[in-house]
């Protein structure tokens, strides 16, 4: 018997809690575990914070801005896996509220979604949708058509808290620690709500779920919606994760030209005095509007600071044109409002950055 699943015996006899959750579902034999716990494994998520889901410590965000502090409790790139024999998988959800908005799914902004995990590659299952009137969380299933051993990841909602997530499983059946990902270090992006995943509609469909699914690769989201700023604070903590790649995505939020200017290759600076081989790769903000002045100014923003890194000879850099991104025959149906992607939208962005995050795990 693994280590892992020891624990996870060792919980069922020991923490009545994990018995008692109750549900509403239409099952009498289901027993519930809190992801918080071995053997579950959780990415994206501030481990060492799990008194509620966040992204980064409480701290660290309080200290940026009053926007990343709120947006920090956003479960955006968190995921769980686990594997099991259940012939079912049903979650509870406990959410202080669920955040609805004009523009984007539901199933997007508040939703979980499943897919199977299989010598690297990843099918989807199915979305545990939010019912309309769902108000403190919610509660869902999913049925397979037979009882097998299966490693299982589950996508937390892109714009919603979620203080606690609840695993079940028919009772009696194993579960376990799934497999982690092909590379050991995360692909970190930092970014706007474009980054948040605005507006996927499902968490697995975000560009960056979209990029890991590819690529087998970890990943953590750092897209806070309006409030990617490049703050000083922000630079530092950033510059202290220990990642494979850095993705720089957060042209949108600069409130001005000039801020961008100001904060745009400092960010970098911050970032390669602590990672002197670390991969970045600079995005300039997607747009239908090729021909907007500030955005093109924006652009050359960021150009300069690529050309800096590679006039001082840093070979570990790229460039992603966003104004090609959503250029083209389909450009139509890339954008929900001209700005926040459409899932054509990410896949288009999935397709862009991921060949350069590809290229960049591979050197």
């Amino acid at each position: 018997m693994s280590e892992n699943k020891r624990i996870l015996d060792e919980n069922i006899a020991n923490l009545d809690k994990n018995l008692e959750v109750k549900t509403s579902l239409d099952v009498d034999d289901v027993v519930f575990y809190d992801v918080k716990k071995a053997p579950f494994k959780l990415y994206g998520a501030c481990k060492d914070e799990l008194d509620v889901f966040k992204r980064m410590p409480e701290n660290i965000a309080e200290n940026v801005s009053e926007g990343v502090k709120n947006l920090n409790f956003n479960t955006a790139g968190i995921r769980v896996r686990f594997s099991t024999d259940s012939d079912y998988v049903a979650i509870k959800a406990v959410m202080p509220s669920l955040r609805r908005m004009s523009h984007m799914a539901l199933t997007g902004s508040s939703g979980f979604d499943m897919y199977l995990c299989e010598n690297g590659s990843y099918r989807f299952i199915k979305t545990f949708v939010p019912p309309q009137d769902a108000e403190n969380g919610y509660e869902s299933i999913v049925y397979f058509a037979d009882k097998k051993t299966r490693c299982l990841e589950i996508n937390f909602p892109l714009y919603s808290r979620v203080d606690e997530l609840y695993i079940g499983v028919r009772s009696g059946s194993e579960v376990s620690e799934c497999d982690g990902y092909k590379y050991d270090k995360p692909v970190l992006y930092y970014g706007s709500s474009i980054t948040q995943g605005g507006c996927a509609s499902k968490p697995g469909n975000s560009y960056q779920s979209i990029i890991s699914h590819e690529l087998d690769c970890d990943y953590i989201n750092l897209g806070f919606s309006g409030s990617a700023k490049g703050e000083r604070e922000i630079a530092e903590y950033i510059a202290d994760i220990d990642c494979s790649v850095f993705v720089c995505d957060y042209d949108y939020n600069a409130p001005t030209l000039e801020h961008l200017k100001k904060t745009h290759l400092e960010l970098y600076k911050v970032f390669r005095a602590k990672n002197h081989d670390t991969s970045v790769i600079f995005v300039s903000a997607p747009t239908v509007d090729s021909a907007n002045k500030d955005k093109v100014d924006r652009k050359q923003v960021i150009l300069d600071t690529y050309n800096y890194a590679l006039s001082n000879g840093d070979k570990n850099v790229s460039f992603v044109d966003g104004m090609e991104m959503f250029s083209g025959k389909y450009g139509n149906v890339y954008t929900v409002d001209g700005a926040h992607p459409t899932d054509a939208g990410f896949l288009r962005m999935a397709e862009y950055i991921g060949s350069h995050v590809k290229k960049m795990l591979k050197a």
